[in-house]
């Protein structure tokens, strides 16, 4: 493994930590998914981002003192017997080298260890948002150290939060994470390709997930971003529908939302296409107005435009569209300030993506939508849901689901879609299914 990204980042998030202070970052324990029996494995996503390492049970520190910075990992210790059940470990003596990182021990000296590496120091991050499993041990070693301040010991006096820095670093991606989400994202491309062409066949929901599935793992992905959603007809109308086991019918649509992980990061896409290979009427009105809705969003991707503005420009065009169409009955003004138009189309027009595929990064600074830089990645995904019980609309409207959603990255001069490699237009899709 390269580790140089890796050593970079904890570099950069040391020069951001105050002075004489330590973080603490997890990467997790297994979960047992019933008896004995466990879930897969992912560290968390911020040990991942600055480690590459993806065992249980360690704890990068970083320390930053007058003696300069200094990083260890507590990690499991080789062990021939569970490496012959469980698989093999990296071990304390592999470590520093596989990894950068300055010194390795075992996971078993933690309590002890950080009673040295506490002491003097001024102040300690760790996440709120994880909380466990360091807030507990932290306190109870801080509590020692507090006793024994009759023999000059001094101990921590601020436990900070390490999610505002952290977790803002990860928003800017570096050549490193870039060059993951793309690979993710053509990957993800290839699944939903494969998922189309599979759909020809399939008789119910579960068959197109497994084809498109199995794509993603044909070409390297480690695991789902997320649970796959392959939505027939009205089921596209639930959001994160993933049941996947409805029977298929000709004159449906599919929504297809899914993403590989790959090297730790999330791809993710959603793509609408009919069964049958063709659009009727209805539906293909619907997917064009959506559509309309994504370039006007797309449009505005670019360093200094307002992270809501594409969303607002979605709005304004879908509003606009199901006014024409008579499917919502306000004025345009009236629909977008009151909201009525939340019957049709409920959520935001995306989020970020990164590590995870809903990434982490503020929203908003200071009460503001924050300004897009170059280095952020997000999705851009509007959509149309005209539930099968909305007696408000025309019957021929009903049971009408689409979203169409892209993977994008901020450049310089505006975005580099992620996600290209995908026929969007309605006569690309029906093309497209005429001739695979």
């Amino acid at each position: 493994m390269n580790t140089a990204p890796f050593q970079q980042r904890r570099s950069q998030l040391l020069d951001a930590m105050a002075d004489n202070s330590l973080a603490l970052i997890a990467s997790g324990k297994e979960s047992i998914r019933n008896r004995d029996t466990h879930y897969p494995f992912r560290a968390f996503s911020d040990f991942q981002y600055l480690t590459g390492f993806n065992e249980p049970d360690a704890l990068l520190m970083l320390s930053k003192t007058e003696a300069g910075l200094h990083t260890h990992l507590w990690l499991r210790a080789k062990d021939k017997v569970k490496e012959i059940w469980d698989g093999y470990r990296l071990g304390i003596e592999a470590a520093p080298q596989s990894l950068g990182v300055s010194s390795a021990s075992d996971i078993l000296q933690f309590d002890s260890e950080l009673l040295t590496a506490l002491t003097g120091k001024s102040l300690v991050y760790i996440s709120f948002e994880q909380g466990e499993p360091c807030l507990s041990r932290l306190m109870e070693t801080i509590q020692q150290l507090k006793s024994r301040v009759r023999l000059g010991v001094s101990a921590p006096n601020q436990i900070h939060d390490l999610d505002p820095l952290l977790h803002e670093q990860r928003l800017i991606k570096d050549e490193h994470a870039q060059q993951g989400l793309r690979k993710a994202a053509q990957i993800t491309v290839a699944g939903h390709l494969a998922a189309m062409k599979a759909a020809k066949q399939a008789q119910y929901e579960y068959q197109i997930q497994a084809k498109l599935e199995a794509e993603f793992k044909a070409l390297g992905a480690e695991s789902l971003a997320f649970n796959s959603i392959v939505a027939s007809g009205e089921h596209a109308c639930v959001l994160h529908y993933n049941d996947n086991n409805a029977p298929l019918k000709p004159h449906q649509l599919v929504l297809v939302d899914a993403g590989a992980q790959v090297d730790g990061y999330a791809g993710d896409c959603t793509h609408c296409f009919p069964l049958s290979g063709r659009f009727n009427p209805e539906q293909a009105t619907i997917y064009r107005l959506v559509l309309k809705a994504q370039q006007a969003a797309l449009a505005l991707i670019q360093p200094g435009t307002a992270y809501d503005a594409p969303h607002q420009a979605a709005v304004r065009v879908i509003c606009q569209g199901l006014i024409e169409l008579g499917i919502l009955t306000d004025s345009l003004e009236h629909a977008i300030e009151s909201g009525s138009y939340k019957a049709f189309y409920m959520h935001q027009t995306g989020h970020w993506l990164g590590h995870d595929v809903h990434d982490v990064g503020q929203y908003k600074l200071q009460a503001v939508w924050r300004r897009l830089v170059a280095g952020m990645a997000l999705t851009v995904e509007p959509g149309i849901y005209i539930s099968p019980d909305n007696e408000q609309v025309e019957p021929r409207w009903r049971g009408i689901g689409v979203r169409i959603e892209d993977s994008v990255l901020v450049t310089e001069t505006g975005y580099e879609c992620l996600t290209a490699g995908l026929p969007r237009s309605v006569e690309d899709i029906e093309a497209w299914m005429q001739t695979h």
